[in-house]
């Protein structure tokens, strides 16, 4: 302003809006993890996937997404759920701007805080990296147009997690942001992640490590033009590539295989190649633009073996997988967490898909692994040995196993069961729809090009919050929707004279989303309904709710 203006219309020392702030002296000293490589005397392949599979970071997360409502507002185009089978794998959240367009927003996270046991640096950096890559396959355009917050949670003060932030907040701050051409304009910080207290006459403290919680936003033109990781069976022949950023390296260390096995291990993943990163993000940016992509998961939590599986799960298939161009040591393969994704295409479009990697420098990333095929059975080979072959339905149930029992818990056993139970239909065909009519066919536009529509009452009550999605839906169907709330019509503000009917919309005032619309319509038909035309069908829906 003073450069436009050439004036100062505000011009006050600092310390007089905030105050003299204390100089503070920090002690530091930098403190390094000597991790030792993973004791795999007792790991089998078979009791690595079943443990792996079972632990909460891995496993399916429904108890914790089933809780809430996804659909408040109307708007939300991509929630947790993916597919007819409704598999809680989706890498991001997309919503739409308005109800009127295709405009929108997406969202993805990323964390690796294990990690920071053993590298504070690299720890950071996956968490950039891992909000890139979930959030890759949801049209974007240019990297830049990506904005990130950053959720810093450090112990302070506690031996070694002053340097280590440092070093983390410079990794991300001055170095891997900077050269992918990104910035982190908003974030937050909790500086106290230790407690202590007195047990048994002594003191207890439990520290928590670094923990760098990224979240990646961006505006997007097109919410349908997104991948997601349900992989298909119906559009012929298909080849599944893995894409692996980390080239081979195959970190174990502060892995979910390390975790399940009490073990830190000693190497973990990082980003090892900023321009890499980049280049996967522009080349699937492109592929997703080509609509090139059947199907597209990226490597977490787990490795490769979970991101098969749960693209298995969510195409409720089978995978006839072969590792010959990897490396022989199966357990590092398929639990090893470097950055990559696994990405399905038509088999006509392979080596398009090939040569668009290998533009964006990607050639020596990429294997071709398998096919996702029709049926049960998973099977993973390395040339011709066989080195593990499972039923999806078992796999699924080992993946649904943690969940149910924290359901259990929480909820009312009966219902947990019989959820549980459900999922171990293999014959379950999924949401599907048997329509007597064509979609397709706009059954409205003749009334309202006649502007024939009819006045809708949209009924608002304390704890009502579905109400705008409500008037947007009914106004598409052809109606004139009108805002009424309960209070207008018993103060006489408002009259139900000349409307044609009411809706009475969802919240949480009761604890329930039915509990608004029976309050509201019992408090309509006790006060106001009597003195309307509309009392028969209001006193029916009020009984039946």
């Amino acid at each position: 302003m003073t450069a436009i203006f050439d004036n100062k219309p505000i011009d006050l020392p600092l310390d007089v809006l905030l105050g003299k702030t204390p100089k503070m002296v920090r002690d530091v000293k930098t403190l390094k993890t000597n991790g030792h490589g993973l004791d795999r005397s007792a790991i089998t392949l078979e009791d690595a996937v079943h443990r792996v599979f079972h632990l909460p970071a891995v496993a399916e997360k429904t108890f914790l997404i089933t809780i809430g409502d996804r659909s408040v507002t109307g708007m939300v185009a991509r929630d947790q759920m993916v597919g007819p089978w409704q598999i809680p794998v989706a890498d991001c959240a997309v919503t739409t701007a308005s109800y009127d367009s295709y405009y929108g927003e997406a969202m993805s996270l990323g964390e690796r805080s294990p990690v920071a046991l053993l590298d504070f640096a690299a720890s950071a950096r996956l968490a950039v990296g891992e909000a890139l890559t979930n959030i890759a396959a949801t049209q974007i355009g240019e990297l830049k147009r990506i904005k990130l917050s950053a959720n810093w949670m450090s112990a302070a003060g506690h031996p070694g997690e002053d340097a280590g932030l440092y070093e983390a907040v410079r990794a991300v701050g001055e170095e891997l942001c900077p050269a992918l051409g990104i910035t982190i304009p908003v974030g937050k910080d909790s500086m106290s992640m230790k407690t202590r207290w007195q047990q048994d006459d002594k003191t207890v403290e439990m520290t928590s490590p670094l923990s760098l919680v990224i979240t990646a936003f961006a505006r997007i033109e097109d919410v349908r033009a997104m991948v997601t990781p349900q992989l298909r069976t119906d559009k012929g022949d298909n080849a599944l590539l893995l894409i692996d950023l980390g080239e081979g390296r195959n970190g174990l260390g502060a892995t979910a295989l390390a975790q399940v096995y009490r073990q830190l291990g000693e190497k973990p993943a990082d980003v090892h190649d900023a321009d890499k990163l980049a280049g996967f993000f522009n080349a699937i940016q492109r592929l997703v633009a080509e609509r090139a992509l059947l199907a597209y998961h990226d490597k977490s939590d787990g490795g490769l073996i979970v991101t098969l599986a749960e693209m298995a799960f969510a195409g409720h298939c089978g995978l006839d997988i072969n590792l010959k161009s990897l490396d022989d040591d199966m357990l590092s393969v398929l639990f090893n967490e470097e950055l990559g994704a696994v990405i399905q295409v038509t088999q006509d479009k392979l080596e398009h898909v090939k040569q668009c990697l290998a533009e964006f420098g990607l050639a020596d990333c990429v294997h071709h692994i398998g096919q996702a095929v029709s049926g049960d059975d998973i099977c993973l080979r390395h040339g011709n040995h066989l080195v593990y072959q499972q039923s999806r339905q078992t796999l699924r149930m080992w993946w649904a196993e943690t969940t149910w029992q924290m359901q259990r818990l929480r909820d009312n056993p009966a219902c947990a069961d019989s959820e549980h139970q459900s999922k171990q239909n293999i014959q379950d065909p999924g949401l599907n729809v048997s329509l007597t009519f064509d979609p397709n066919e706009d059954i409205a536009a003749p009334y309202v090009l006649t502007q024939a529509r009819p006045r809708l009452a949209v009924l608002r009550e304390q704890g009502v919050n579905s109400h705008v999605e409500m008037a947007a839906a009914f106004h598409r169907a052809g109606f004139e929707p009108v805002d009424v709330h309960m209070s207008d019509l018993l103060g006489g503000a408002l009259s139900l004279d000349g409307f044609h009917t009411l809706v009475a919309c969802g919240g949480f005032s009761y604890g329930d989303v039915l509990g608004p619309v029976k309050g509201g319509l019992n408090l309509f038909c006790l006060t106001i309904g009597s003195e309307t035309s509309l009392k028969p069908s209001l006193t029916d829906r009020t009984r039946c709710l």
